[in-house]
């Protein structure tokens, strides 16, 4: 528990918490909405803000999404092989860990520091996507996390992130 507040420390030590891990595979942001993310290797995240340098950033509940690999490749196995991180508009590719094990309300570990609150599950597609034009699907409405930042950080590819559970109910 290194770096650790006093209270960070209780907390931790008041909680027996189990957890699932998985690691960021690609970090993506955009100065615009609506276009596919350019991936970079580092990114810092601000409380109730966001990623640093992305559109998607602000004072509301979808400061950073999420989109796990998996749900990526059925984008490519229904026909875009090539489909690559960030490009469905998600700024963290995680891998080994499902979209359904992110039930609104969990926190989210990434690194040693950065904490983020899932606050919702898919979203609401107002114009179709070009994924969607091409092939007549789009994971994100269904499978996208969406979170708030509650503690902020410098993250990397590579970095782990840990969905936080107790007794096998989100904390």
């Amino acid at each position: 528990m290194e770096n650790l507040s006093i209270r960070d420390k209780q907390y931790n030590q008041s909680k027996q918490v189990s957890t699932k891990s998985g690691k960021i595979m690609a970090i993506s942001i955009s100065k615009k909405r609506g276009i596919p993310k350019t991936n970079v290797s580092s990114a810092k995240i601000i409380e109730n803000y966001g990623i640093e340098g992305d559109a998607h950033a602000g004072n509301w509940h979808r400061q950073v999404s999420l989109l796990p690999v998996e749900s990526l490749n059925k984008m490519r196995n229904a026909g875009l092989p090539k489909l690559r991180p960030g490009a469905v508009a998600e700024n963290l590719t995680i891998e080994g860990i499902e979209w359904n094990e992110f039930p609104v309300g969990s926190k989210i570990k990434i690194g040693k520091f950065v904490l983020l609150e899932v606050t919702q599950i898919g979203k609401e597609c107002h114009d179709k996507c070009s994924i969607f034009l091409k092939i007549g699907d789009c994971v994100l409405p269904r499978e996208g996390i969406f979170a708030r930042v509650t503690k902020g950080g410098e993250i990397n590819t590579g970095d782990i992130i840990t969905v936080l559970q107790q007794n096998n109910k989100q904390v």
